[in-house]
């Protein structure tokens, strides 16, 4: 029951996105697609799971269907139902008195195991804070802008797989979260944002600090509420978390009036979630026979590749055994990096626009595409019709508005990736499958080693590749490594091999500069080593205009004493835009130049010129840092940098002419593909 909750209770989140929002093309009440009930025999008694327990063998397809489909239901039934599993949390407060609904609220998340919560006050959230210091449990981290804190939230999220939590006040406090909840959505990243509002007799009258967050946000929340009702806040504080968490992963927000807060109470914690619709439309767990039609078109293949996202996160495990039964070689989205070991000699790297030339090649040419946990994002797929244009399509996905939304599948399956591959894994033994892909892999071998990634080698100057070569070396490639957004951000995807799930966190749908210093520093709070959590090394690969965007978070850093390390790769400039200034603007600078106007460091080479001084920035917050110049000085400053104890800032001078490479211009194909040139050169 178990198995089949966690195959089946995930995909009906998505149709609970919002009972007052919705996002259409990804779900709620406008899915494209209904299941119906199971049919219901002698006399209207369900008793399929029962017959199967009886003689599983005699069922035929339609009836394993049905009993699959009874199983996830009633798993589901009783969640719904269900008191809620925090045996070991005991209130403050005796059973029958009141307290205020900030500290029922509180005690929410102490019931969800909440321990952590990234939090900045104001007006309409004060009560929220002052039921923060009355709780045991909960620490507050206080970043120092809103927008720095559901980012850090995101990070934390990413690298412990957790429900994350963050708390602003109304008004601008509420709409600073906008830019990281459209980001956790895009993302799939599992929040709960929780907003102060006016109280409810102002709202709608243009008070103080007011603005519509529920509206605001309705598109790009999984779901949203604004509580009226104070009794209504566990019922809401538990589908919170429970949609947040389930099926594809999103951002729920909780908009909470003042005088809600305020508001006395005697809470009923153990009161059912109000999820009816949910549980009515509930996809089906894996078709056996969906399963077996897969397997049959792997038997079929010639040329087969797995197409793997974020999606798989969950499932790394089962995909690197379904890698393993089939031989087949794995080409990763930027979302899905660490899902599969980048040191396997079955991965292909990244695909996509800045993707391997052989990753790109092997999608190009292959027969069979099997895409799990992907959305055929158009930084991947390029002309569309031309991409996999010779492949059968598989496509498996928790969200049944990503199947065939972007790309027509053959055979597509919408349920969990992790059950969905522990099935196909199942059945590959059961039916003793031979993978026979030598050629392929040989082709593909041939094609890898004709087409390289690479670099410039110069000794006048730091490359940003091989900076990002020398820290995976000197981590040992262990590192948690965030990013910003822009040309290091791909640089670090291609040459910070990732072999482990939950060590990248980047900004990969949105692309939200100004991501890598606050996910780093959320990441840092997981991984602090104290009071019994583990210690990781957490690295933010930055650019010197998306670290500029949070920097005010270096104040966070060193308040809370997080041992986060930073490299900003400094070119003085936007790279990313710039490098599209080169290729297609016949290099016409268009503001995207963030130094002195009078003087650029890479014409005068006079170090007063690199404009900001982030080393002088990092020491006014209270952090160490230095600069690094000169190509031999950089291995040492890194190993300084990871034996500091506490944060550390490195920044490193490189040039602004070295373009991200191999790249496929948007909207083009593979043949388009470019592999040679940087900003010296004229297009």
């Amino acid at each position: 029951v178990e198995a089949m909750r966690h195959a089946t209770s995930a995909p009906v989140a998505a149709q609970m996105r919002g009972k007052a929002s919705c996002r259409p093309e990804r779900g709620c009440q406008a899915l494209g697609r209904t299941f119906a009930k199971p049919t219901r025999k002698n006399g209207g008694k369900r008793n399929v799971a029962g017959k199967v327990a009886r003689d599983g063998r005699s069922l035929s397809e339609e009836q394993r269907r049905e009993r699959d489909l009874e199983m996830a239901r009633q798993s589901v039934e009783a969640a719904v139902t269900s008191p809620h599993p925090s045996t070991k949390w005991v209130s403050r407060y005796a059973d029958d008195e009141p307290r205020k609904g900030c500290d029922v609220l509180v005690e929410c998340l102490e019931r969800e195991g909440v321990d952590t919560v990234f939090a900045y006050p104001g007006g309409a959230s004060m009560e929220i804070h002052q039921a923060l210091t009355r709780s045991n449990t909960i620490r507050n981290v206080l970043c120092r802008h809103e927008q720095g804190e559901i980012f850090a939230a995101e990070g934390y999220a990413k690298c412990t797989g957790k429900v994350s939590v963050c708390i602003a006040t109304s008004g601008p406090g509420a709409t600073n979260l906008v830019t990281g909840l459209a980001d956790a959505m895009l993302d799939s990243v599992p929040m709960v944002a929780i907003t102060g509002q006016v109280p409810r007799r102002m709202i709608g009258t243009d008070a103080f600090q007011e603005t519509p967050i529920v509206e605001i946000s309705r598109t790009i929340t999984k779901h949203n509420y604004l509580v009226m009702d104070v009794e209504d806040l566990p019922r809401i504080m538990r589908e919170a978390f429970y949609l947040a968490s389930t099926g594809r992963p999103g951002p729920v927000l909780v908009d909470i009036p003042k005088d809600v807060q305020q508001q006395m109470v005697i809470p009923k914690y153990d009161v059912a979630m109000a999820i009816t619709g949910y549980i009515e439309r509930l996809p089906p767990p894996p078709s056996f026979g969906t399963l077996q039609e897969i397997v049959k078109a792997l038997t079929k293949a010639k040329r087969p590749v797995v197409y793997s996202g974020g999606g798989c996160v969950n499932a790394h495990e089962e995909l690197r055994e379904f890698v393993q039964l089939t031989g087949t070689p794995v080409a990763q989205t930027l979302m899905g990096l660490g899902n599969f070991p980048a040191s396997d000699p079955a991965s292909l790297a990244m695909l996509g626009m800045h993707g391997t030339v052989t990753a790109n090649y092997a999608i190009d040419r292959a027969d069979l595409l099997l895409s799990f946990g992907v959305r055929f994002d158009d930084r991947v797929t390029g002309k569309l019709e031309a991409f996999a244009q010779h492949a059968t399509i598989v496509h498996i996905d928790v969200d049944p508005a990503e199947i065939g939304k972007n790309k027509h599948a053959h055979i597509s399956l919408c349920a969990d990736i992790r059950a969905s591959l522990a099935g196909l894994n199942d059945v590959l033994r059961k039916q003793n499958f031979q993978p026979n892909y030598g050629d392929w892999m040989d082709e593909l071998a041939k094609d890898k080693a004709a087409h390289p990634m690479r670099y410039p080698e110069r000794d006048d100057c730091i490359v940003p590749q091989w900076a990002i070569q020398v820290l995976h070396e000197e981590t040992k490639g262990e590192a948690i490594v965030s990013t910003g957004v822009g040309q290091h951000q791909m640089w670090a995807a291609q040459w910070y091999g990732l072999d482990y799930p939950r060590s990248w966190l980047t900004s990969g749908g949105l692309g939200s500069m100004g991501f890598g210093l606050p996910s780093a520093l959320g990441a840092a709070v997981a991984f602090d080593g104290k009071d019994g959590r583990p210690k990781r090394i957490v690295v933010d690969i930055d650019g010197d205009g998306s670290f500029l965007m949070n920097c005010q978070e270096l104040a966070t850093i060193c308040v809370e004493e997080l041992d986060v390390k930073m490299m900003i790769l400094n070119n003085q400039h936007l790279g990313m835009v710039v490098q599209w200034e080169d290729r297609f603007y016949k290099a016409n600078r268009a503001h995207t130049y963030l130094g002195r106007r009078e003087s650029e460091w890479h014409e005068t080479q006079e170090i007063k010129d690199i404009y900001p001084d982030f080393v002088k920035m990092a020491e006014s917050c209270g952090v160490k840092g230095e600069r690094v110049i000169r190509k031999e000085d950089l291995r040492p400053a890194i190993r300084r940098m990871l034996d500091t104890e506490g944060p550390y800032l490195l920044d490193v001078m490189v040039p602004h002419i070295e373009h991200v490479l191999p790249m496929i211009p948007g909207g083009g194909s593979f043949k388009d593909i470019i592999t040679e040139g940087d900003g010296t050169d004229t297009y």
